[in-house]
């Protein structure tokens, strides 16, 4: 049976996440210590004792939700005997592609947390706040989508392009504010509802240009190992355990479109995945696999029972 697991991307985080798994198993604890001796700070406190507008800021959320994920992993390894090459894929939806390559040995967890701190401020500083915006279109399929936004994009209203393909008839456009407005409009009138999506930054859209150049820098001063198991890629959604090409395409990824439906796609097709897990916070990523993928199953991994469940079953 052939297993992927899924790490989920921001959006996900929740005033108590994490709290159960540390109170249930040491590695999870050892995790989270980890992560806020790599910070200098509390982050753990922050994830459970809130406030949520405090942790839904870029710079804390993204290595916040990281965290989640590696504790499931380093509890599934320790706990229940089952590592990551249980699995034949890993990948990640945006900072998730992060927590992927740290699961798999590709990363240090430290490195990721610092590299997810680094990657969240710089999105952050960018774009000023109010210039740039996004939103998700529900209805159009990606090739419309691609049309709206082209078609909003221009010298007056700015950029405008598809930030993630999550799923058919479901997709984020992101860009300069003017831009993302004038698609919400088209796209109203095709008959698609248009969601203003509440960010404080306009992510995966070229305007992100100056935060792929500071990960780029930041990169260059990792280690990055061969993963443990093959990383189907954001900007590919293709499968690589090349470190460098793994390194170049985690630079890609922050101007670039998450191409997570064709992800799932590939996976449950050439890639014969018929199982997958999202480890970490929330379900949405397994919300998504029963439309991209429907014959596969799917199971969301963030409390101790269901990693006990899991275990039992791989």
């Amino acid at each position: 049976m052939s297993l992927a697991f899924l790490f989920p991307g921001q959006g996900s985080q929740s005033v108590g996440m994490g709290a159960e798994l540390a109170d249930a198993f040491t590695p999870a604890r050892e995790v989270f210590q980890e992560v806020d001796d790599a910070l200098g700070e509390h982050l753990f406190r922050l994830m459970r004792e809130g406030p949520i507008e405090t942790l839904t800021l870029t710079e804390n959320a993204q290595p916040a939700l990281m965290a989640v994920s590696l504790a499931v992993m380093r509890t599934l390894e320790r706990e229940f005997a089952k590592p990551v090459e249980a699995a034949a894929f890993v990948a990640g939806h945006s900072l998730g592609e992060y927590s992927a390559l740290c699961a798999a040995g590709a990363l240090g967890l430290s490195d990721t947390a610092r590299l997810l701190r680094r990657r969240g401020l710089a999105m952050q500083r960018a774009v000023p706040v109010g210039e740039g915006a996004m939103a998700a279109l529900i209805g159009p399929k990606t090739d419309v989508a691609l049309a709206e936004a082209a078609a909003a994009a221009g010298a007056e209203a700015g950029v405008c392009a598809v930030a993630n393909d999550n799923n058919v008839g479901n997709v984020v456009i992101s860009g300069s504010a003017a831009a993302v407005a004038r698609a919400i409009e088209k796209a109203k009138e095709l008959g698609a509802r248009a969601i203003p999506v509440n960010v404080s930054a306009p992510f995966h859209c070229p305007l992100m240009q100056p935060a792929a150049d500071e990960m780029a820098e930041a990169l260059e001063g990792v280690t990055i190992a061969r993963p443990r198991a093959f990383l189907v890629a954001n900007v590919t959604a293709r499968p690589t355990n090349d470190p460098e090409a793994v390194r170049r395409l985690l630079v890609e990824q922050v101007t670039g479109r998450v191409r997570w439906r064709e992800t799932l796609e590939w996976m449950a097709g050439e890639g014969g995945v018929v199982r997958f897990a999202e480890a970490g916070a929330g379900k949405v990523l397994s919300g998504m696999v029963k439309r991209a993928a429907p014959e596969a199953e799917a199971v969301s991994l963030n409390a101790p029972a269901d990693l006990e469940a899991f275990a039992k079953t791989v």
